[in-house]
């Protein structure tokens, strides 16, 4: 399979991701909607999202920049299989 390259396709892309995302949240609050529901929701997606940004770009710009990552298995090998 080629690259994504195509700008309106990536921008279609991250919109499809943000509206599961948004869709997924709500669900979840409406299936058990409690304040600790919506706390650990919050705390989940940005705690996912600080991940996804330590794994993207602050080793990519600030630990290792000769590295260039292709996704979260790549991150993961980087990770645990990285020897100095």
């Amino acid at each position: 399979m080629k690259d994504l390259s195509n700008p309106f396709w990536i921008k279609l892309k991250g919109l499809l991701f943000l509206f599961i995302g948004i869709v997924a949240t709500i669900l979840l609050f409406l299936d058990n909607p409690t304040l600790r529901t919506a706390v650990l929701l919050a705390l989940a997606i940005w705690s996912f999202c600080r991940f996804y940004y330590l794994a993207f770009y602050v080793i990519e710009k600030y630990v290792d920049p000769s590295y260039k990552f292709s996704g979260l298995f790549s991150f993961m090998k980087y990770l645990f299989l990285k020897r100095k």
